[in-house]
């Protein structure tokens, strides 16, 4: 699954979509998250990176770059999960709802990320570096939790 992702970002390079499509599509989803909320949200292709500047109320917040798409911690969680996997129907739907939570999860974390700098821009590192990554691994954790415990043939030995 990482060859393949590889394989697509080095496909995306150039394409109508900055700088790539998933990582577009997080960027515009966060704008919209925020501006529903009431904040003034906009995003813009950074110039001199492959990556889109996040504008909160007309303020520089962060730049929103391929890693933030969770295309990569989706990966992870789904190949723990065909490692032990359990019945076919049961995997391909856990695959699919599980990688959906991630996805949904990774942009509040990026809302909730923006309006924390925003407020607090002082806490920068500590929001960004140990905060976030603690929702977004931790929802894996326990969607792994849920799986061993419950659907995988692992888990059904063992109980």
């Amino acid at each position: 699954m990482s060859v393949v992702y590889k394989l697509y970002l080095n496909a995306s390079a150039g394409s109508q979509y900055y700088p790539d499509y998933v990582t577009n599509l997080v960027a515009y989803q966060s704008e919209a998250l925020l501006n529903t909320i009431g904040y003034n949200a906009k995003v813009l292709k950074h110039p001199e990176e492959p990556s889109i500047k996040l504008l909160l109320e007309g303020n520089y917040i962060a730049r929103i770059i391929e890693g933030c798409n969770a295309i990569s911690v989706v990966i992870l969680f789904m190949s723990f999960v065909v490692a032990f996997s359990g019945k076919l129907k049961t995997t391909i739907l856990f695959l699919l709802s599980g990688s959906a939570i991630i996805y949904v999860v990774n942009l509040i974390r990026i809302v909730i990320l923006s309006i924390g700098l925003y407020n607090y821009p002082s806490q920068s590192e500590i929001l960004h570096s140990v905060v976030f990554p603690a929702i977004i691994y931790g929802m894996v954790f326990l969607l792994w939790m849920l799986w061993v415990n419950k659907f995988s043939n692992i888990g059904k030995n063992n109980g």
